[in-house]
């Protein structure tokens, strides 16, 4: 097939000032190189495209592709990661990974935990503050843990995140929502081990790849997998498989079908202090580096090599392909 390649190339924000927390999110060559590679052994022509701007001078030029492989983050608004999906829906262009709806949805963090909870899946109790005044609204126990709504690959965690009184709250919520200009979460704090669901495929033909726990170093940041600590790799990584593995296993494929998650990509979860895991957030872009992604380590630990792993993200989104362009 033709493939086109939607991404967002961290090292473009970089020069346009961006820091490198605030570019965290964005690929860098590695990666975007490593998926290229694996795309055209498969026998694919790769056409790169690069971030949604670059799309839409493409479709307005009259450019089609059979299928896109989006792996583009967005860079502004909460529904940022749902914006290439939703412009390829109006041109009728399957792509990889989940759809616009679902990407609007998993990235705020808090309305995902709505649905979750309504699904009957455990989730820590939380809330929302969108100013600092809201603050006095939450009504949880402390400790409570406290992370930007809408951002990943652990943007806006850090030590502070973990918060003892209503003053520290305040500051922390005051923070991120002056720097990241987006609302903060704020969840009762959960004490246990740390755990990281990898999934593959769409609706009945999804399935738990591997669960793997994250072990910080006992240099790391404590209380929860901070940007430094994934930045400075403060962690080890281990395929566990007892009662806890199980339980978090049978949640997350729960959530990635009740989320209506596609092809890949990977539910956190983090254990409460009776060692029974609670689903956090789910990541259906997940990272795809091709040393760091924790999905390509987890990947790699089961005995599925990268190749193999964009070969199923592709075979999975080709279930969306015309039958009639796959055979052309």
């Amino acid at each position: 097939m033709r493939i086109g390649f939607t991404y967002d190339l961290r090292d473009d924000y970089l020069r346009q000032g961006y820091t490198e927390e605030e570019a965290a999110e964005f690929d860098d060559a590695v990666t975007i190189d490593a998926i290229e590679a694996a795309l055209t052994s498969l026998g694919h022509v790769v056409d790169r495209i690069g971030g949604i701007k670059r799309l839409t001078a493409r479709l307005a030029s009259g450019d089609r592709w059979d299928l896109v492989f989006n792996y583009a983050e967005g860079a502004f608004g909460l529904a940022r990661e749902a914006q290439v999906p939703a412009l390829l829906d109006a041109f009728q262009i399957p792509c990889t990974f989940s759809d616009g709806v679902v990407f609007a949805l998993t990235l705020h963090k808090g309305l995902t935990k709505h649905v979750v909870r309504d699904l009957g899946l455990p989730t820590p109790d939380f809330a929302v503050v969108s100013r600092v005044a809201d603050v006095e609204l939450v009504r949880l126990p402390y400790p409570l843990f406290v992370k930007p709504v809408a951002s990943g690959s652990s943007v806006g965690i850090s030590a502070a995140s973990y918060v003892a009184d209503a003053g520290a709250l305040a500051s922390t919520c005051g923070r991120l929502i002056e720097k990241f200009r987006q609302p903060a979460l704020v969840e009762t704090f959960l004490p246990g081990r740390e755990l990281t669901i990898g999934m593959t495929g769409t609706g009945p033909r999804a399935r738990v790849l591997g669960v793997m726990e994250v072990v910080f170093t006992p240099d790391a940041e404590a209380h929860g997998y901070s940007f430094a600590n994934k930045k400075l790799v403060k962690a080890r990584y281990q395929i566990v498989d007892d009662a806890a593995a199980v339980e978090a296993a049978d949640m997350a494929l729960k959530a990635w079908t009740g989320l209506g998650c596609r092809d890949a990509g990977r539910v956190d979860c983090r254990c409460d202090a009776d060692g029974r895991p609670q689903f956090l957030e789910v990541n259906p872009l997940a990272g795809l580096h091709p040393l760091l992604g924790d999905l390509v380590i987890l990947a790699g630990m089961v005995g599925v090599p990268y190749q193999a792993l964009i070969s199923s993200i592709v075979t999975s989104a080709c279930e969306r392909v015309p039958a009639k362009i796959q055979g052309h």
